[in-house]
């Protein structure tokens, strides 16, 4: 399903969940770019398990699917973060 101008703009402008934006680095900034979990993951080990829930929150949020490379990193990431909840409040 495409979306509209109005949810890629409320997407892009998303205030609404305080974990939509991060302050971070110039240097963390551009060595994450644009990869997902697959390919990238924080190089604080003891940040990793609030990086992928908070990812997972942000897929669910807003209703985005999550491919397999991405689960399959997920998944390995959250076996090494015992009872880490999710929370997440819908945006659409």
């Amino acid at each position: 399903m495409a979306w509209s101008s109005v949810e890629r703009e409320a997407y892009a402008n998303d205030l609404g969940d305080e974990r939509a934006l991060i302050a971070v680095s110039a240097a963390s900034n551009r060595s994450k770019a644009d990869q997902d979990p697959a390919t990238w993951l924080p190089s604080a080990a003891g940040y990793r398990c609030q990086y992928v829930t908070d990812w997972i929150a942000d897929k669910t949020r807003w209703g985005l699917t999550i491919d397999t490379g991405e689960k399959v990193a997920l998944t390995k990431t959250l076996s090494n973060c015992p009872n880490a909840p999710v929370t997440v409040t819908l945006a659409r």
